[in-house]
């Protein structure tokens, strides 16, 4: 009898919880989230500040040497400010919900006191926030120059629907007349369980590492290795959404 209820009790938490969450996911499916059509940048500007577009802001910038002539080069993400992308939701999640994406730019200095020039504009690999139950997947720290390396951080993390978090890095490297992705990234933890899943990528070496493990405990983590096949390093432009990409790709 007392398993019977425990049983009872479980299935009705479980179909409570199941019907919250699928509340949720009608709600955020019902969302209507506006198209956005992306300007293109100027070619050239003094500043970061000059490759604005009327209706956007500038988010954050990174300074550093990346295309190897040692003279400082900058990165930054522009996010665009129209109120019409940021949605009241009644449902779950975030309210009001901002929706504006945001433009990935890369530009180089022309000698030590001249305009910088445009080398990348991108807006894919920085995902549009359009789920009100996600965090946003970028934050402040999200940019930054690191050894002539541009790194680009993401971070997953669900309010409802979902117990995985993860933190992804790019690592692009200005070669051969493109920025290829030479490094990528992986922390995951489970937070039910307290499962971690961990991938780093060295795109030059070939190699993957593989450590799994758990947060609650000080064992060591188990760690696997694994030779990628050959193949033409992607650019930026190609990795398309930073947070959905697979690293055996």
């Amino acid at each position: 009898m007392r398993l019977q209820r425990r049983s009872s009790a479980f299935l009705l938490c479980f179909a409570l919880c199941g019907g919250v969450l699928a509340a949720a996911g009608v709600a955020a499916q019902e969302l209507k989230i506006p198209d956005v059509v992306y300007p293109n940048l100027p070619k050239r500007a003094a500043s970061a500040e000059g490759f604005v577009p009327q209706g956007w802001v500038l988010e954050v910038q990174a300074s550093g040497d990346l295309n190897r002539d040692g003279i400082a080069d900058m990165a930054f993400v522009l996010r665009q400010n129209d109120r019409k992308n940021v949605i009241e939701n009644i449902g779950l999640g975030e309210s009001p919900f901002n929706t504006n994406p945001r433009i990935l730019a890369v530009a180089f200095r022309n000698g030590p006191v001249g305009d910088y020039v445009l080398q990348v504009e991108n807006n894919t690999l920085i995902p549009r926030h359009v789920d009100p139950l996600d965090e946003d997947y970028f934050g402040d720290n999200g940019l930054n120059i690191e050894r002539g390396g541009l790194r680009v951080i993401l971070s997953a993390f669900r309010n409802a629907g979902g117990w995985d978090t993860f933190t992804v890095t790019h690592i692009f490297q200005y070669r051969n007349d493109h920025f290829e992705l030479i490094g990528f990234d992986r922390a995951g933890v489970h937070r039910a369980s307290g499962k971690t899943n961990d991938i780093s990528v060295n795109y030059l070496s070939g190699r993957m590492k593989l450590a799994t493990g758990y947060i609650s405990r000080d064992d060591p983590s188990k760690v696997t290795w694994k030779t990628l096949p050959r193949r033409e390093r992607l650019t930026l432009d190609a990795v398309g959404n930073g947070l959905a990409f697979d690293p055996e790709r």
